[in-house]
């Protein structure tokens, strides 16, 4: 609940002492909420939903998954003939999309490059992506994940040739990460305890 109330106030726009204003909730209690140290009321959920513009269950994580659309409904497009398709659809916290570069007539330019306040992780699943990272140029392929902050300069454009490359994007706000719960050290134990047996 935390990480959504406060993306859907950056989203929004505003500072704790500015919704605190309009709702009349102090700030220590907005912020106590927002970091998970105070557990909020629905009368007190009510006002910053109102405030937000977002609904209920969208602030609690709970929104019913969307009705299905019609098969023929495109994802998101783009001048430049990439696609995107949302996976997730709810205010805050992580949110996952699959992009699509379409096949290339001629050897790629390096990507352009952009920054942003949040953190990224890439899964390529088919294809060769050139990944630019600041000054670094990567060539990931299917199965390769990387993982960067976003105020990095980074960029993509599809290397594989005569093909498209397709890969999963997960992102979210500055500091919230992915937490892996197993080590590749337990994982490989796990392992070494089968084949000993």
């Amino acid at each position: 609940m935390g990480p959504r109330l406060r993306a859907a106030r950056k989203h929004h726009g505003a500072t704790l002492t500015g919704v605190s204003r309009a709702t009349g909730i102090s700030t220590s209690t907005l912020s106590g909420i927002e970091t998970g140290r105070r557990k909020p009321t629905l009368e007190v959920l009510l006002r910053p939903s109102k405030e937000y513009g977002a609904s209920l269950d969208e602030l609690a994580g709970t929104a019913p998954a969307p009705a299905a659309e019609p098969r023929a409904t495109a994802p998101l497009s783009f001048g430049d003939g990439k696609a995107a398709l949302p996976l997730t659809r709810y205010v805050g916290g992580l949110h996952a999309h699959k992009h699509v570069l379409p096949v290339l007539e001629a050897p790629p330019a390096r990507p352009r490059q952009v920054s942003h306040d949040a953190w990224e992780w890439l899964c390529v699943l088919y294809g060769r992506l050139w990944l630019a990272l600041g000054g670094q140029d990567l060539v990931l392929s299917a199965g390769d994940v990387a993982e960067f902050d976003t105020r990095t300069p980074h960029g993509v454009a599809n290397t594989s040739p005569g093909g498209p490359v397709e890969y999963l994007i997960m992102f979210g706000p500055q500091g919230e990460r992915l937490r892996p719960r197993t080590s590749s050290a337990a994982a490989r134990g796990t392992g070494d305890r089968k084949a000993a047996e």
